[in-house]
């Protein structure tokens, strides 16, 4: 957490790069003027002056605290705004708020990294968060998907991830085109060649609800333990600090008590694939 009490307090950063990533996704790489140290899986609010704000789980690596990136999928008031940014505009961040992933209580064990669409952005910032300790975990398997190759995220670096000696990766689109060599099928459909202990390991899952939904289900029909399957549930978050109510799953805050919560904690409730 930077040093600040004041949970409202923006602090001002400069866009250093604007990526686009897909027709639709890009991703903001901004310098805060203070430092901000975030745990992955934690998010900030993103604030553009004038407009509003919006939360986003940062997709970089942890470690670099120099600099910080999101990213955005345009889907409204603020994310247009968001990718109309240039280089040296400023913005405000604010945060971060929420629990992120729990890596400690991972070490010693396999790991599985679940992720759709959008999801990537946070599994992004958790690889890479993994890839730093990779000798404390036994295995780590990610498995990916995205409805085209045209919409598949940080492509270049999933490549770059394939040549890993500590990572097992593949990807799935549900409908191929002509250039893609992969597995074309949802996301469920490359689990089954996971050799791990489903038992003792970990299994991480992120994306939209549905496909969230569909993989927790293979994932308990696997042999994972609900305790040991963590989901980001990043469902309605608006004001970040519990206030509003909006992000409400259950007896629980997304923004406060998550948004990353194992699947024990919150299966009971009704509403948690709405």
């Amino acid at each position: 957490m930077h040093k600040h009490k004041n949970p409202y307090r923006s602090i001002e950063a400069e866009v250093l790069e604007v990526i686009p990533e897909t027709p639709s996704i890009k991703t903001i790489r901004f310098s805060p003027k203070e430092e901000i140290s975030f745990v992955t899986g934690q998010f900030v609010e993103i604030t553009i002056p004038g407009v509003g704000e919006a939360p986003f789980t940062p997709s970089s690596r942890p470690a670099v605290k120099e600099m910080m990136e999101v990213t955005v999928m345009k889907v409204g008031k603020v994310t247009d705004k968001i990718h109309e940014l240039k280089k040296g505009d400023i913005i405000g961040v604010r945060g971060p708020f929420g629990k992120g992933y729990p890596l400690d209580e991972f070490k010693g064990k396999e790991i599985l990294v679940v992720g759709g669409g959008c999801g990537f952005a946070p599994l992004r910032s958790l690889m890479y968060s993994l890839f730093d300790r990779s000798d404390e975990f036994k295995k780590l398997f990610f498995r990916g998907g995205c409805r085209t190759p045209k919409e598949l995220v940080y492509r270049d670096e999933t490549g770059q991830w394939g040549k890993r000696k500590d990572l097992n990766i593949k990807l799935t689109v549900d409908k191929g085109d002509d250039k893609w060599k992969g597995n074309v099928g949802v996301v469920t459909t490359i689990l089954n060649d996971v050799k791990m202990d489903y038992k003792e390991g970990i299994a991480v899952v992120c994306g939209p609800p549905i496909m969230m939904k569909f993989a927790t289900k293979k994932l308990l029909e696997m042999g994972f333990r609900e305790e040991n399957l963590y989901l980001s549930m990043e469902k309605n978050m608006s004001c970040g600090i519990g206030k509003c109510g909006h992000c409400r799953i259950g007896t629980y805050y997304a923004c406060k008590d998550g948004p990353v919560f194992k699947y024990s904690q919150i299966k009971g409730f009704s509403n948690i694939w709405d």
